[in-house]
């Protein structure tokens, strides 16, 4: 089990940048794949990225690449979302994701451990 905790949402101006975290608690970290995934209102959920538990391997939806890195820091139980060059179609709430299956994928069916959400907001 693991409780996952997101933070660094907020309001920002498009071409502006964030950087989302996703504290972990409870089981290690490294045990998980993580990923990140959005909503926007009135729209299912969609996978943003994903980062295998060595953190070696990522994975990204065709709409962020190159904008959004995933990383993260098994010693601190962390994992970071970094988003650059934000456009307003980029705001959602924002959630973190566990799964202990150890390949990466984009179902948001497969993970098991979620948060609560943090809210993302780019202004035109």
């Amino acid at each position: 089990q693991v409780q996952l905790v997101e933070a660094g949402g907020g309001l920002v101006q498009a071409g502006g940048s964030l950087r989302l975290s996703c504290a972990a608690y409870g089981r290690t970290n490294s045990t998980y794949v993580m990923g990140w995934f959005r909503q926007a209102p009135g729209k299912e959920r969609e996978f943003v990225a994903a980062i295998a538990r060595s953190g070696t391997t990522t994975y990204y939806a065709d709409s962020v690449k190159g904008r959004f890195t995933i990383s993260r820091d098994n010693a601190k139980n962390t994992v970071y979302l970094q988003m650059n060059i934000l456009k307003p179609e980029d705001t959602a709430l924002y959630y973190c994701a566990a799964r202990s299956a150890g390949y990466l994928t984009s179902r948001y069916t497969s993970y098991e451990f979620w948060g609560q959400g943090t809210q993302v907001t780019v202004s035109s």
